[in-house]
């Protein structure tokens, strides 16, 4: 059965926004979590001069394949496979990294990869676009982010809403300095860094 998200079909039309705002004219994107498929394939119909490269750990491509079988786009890729720990990242370097709800899923070495790793496979002047629930300064932004950050926790310890000043200096060590912060929808935002 081909995998749902209704969060993906809430926010993608917010994303899409801002996607449209700073992307360059001709891109390369290398999605990281890629999940369902459901944002790699209305990305990539609404933006079709990226080529949006797909990725997820192996178990999830079942499901992205199947979102990707009833579409016809030419510049959406099948997935890698990508677990940011384990895993060879791709050799070459891209444009745009895209990722959407994965740092609080992740496990904090995993987030540790995924900026060590994700900033080798950015071109220089590439840019790295996070989408989902920060802290700041160890603070909440809302009653429901604590809730939802509880109901996480409940599941994997080790998961949790990130804290965006543990993000940003991750981002510094790895030469990636911070673009832009957006306020989103449902108390989420979209942190975007370039690379040096």
């Amino acid at each position: 059965m081909k995998p749902y998200s209704s969060s993906c079909d809430q926010n993608k039309g917010t994303i899409l926004t801002v996607l449209e705002a700073v992307l360059p004219d001709s891109a390369e994107v290398l999605e990281i979590g890629t999940g369902t498929g459901q944002h790699a394939v209305y990305f990539a119909e609404k933006l079709p001069h990226l080529i949006w490269q797909t990725s997820d750990q192996i178990q999830y491509h079942e499901g992205i394949k199947l979102w990707l079988g009833e579409t016809t786009l030419s510049n959406l890729l099948p997935p890698l496979a990508l677990n940011v720990s384990t895993d060879v990242w791709p050799s070459k370097q891209y444009d745009v990294l895209y990722s959407a709800n994965v740092t609080h899923i992740m496990h904090w070495d995993n987030v540790v990869d995924l900026f060590t790793q994700g900033a080798k496979c950015l071109k220089p002047g590439g840019q790295f676009i996070f989408y989902g629930p920060f802290n700041y300064s160890g603070q909440y932004t809302s009653q429901g982010n604590m809730q939802f950050d509880k109901h996480l926790k409940t599941g994997d310890p080790l998961s949790g809403i990130r804290d965006f000043d543990d993000l940003a200096k991750l981002a510094t060590e790895n030469g990636l300095t911070l673009v832009n912060d957006y306020e989103m929808p449902a108390n989420n935002r979209i942190l975007l860094w370039r690379k040096l």
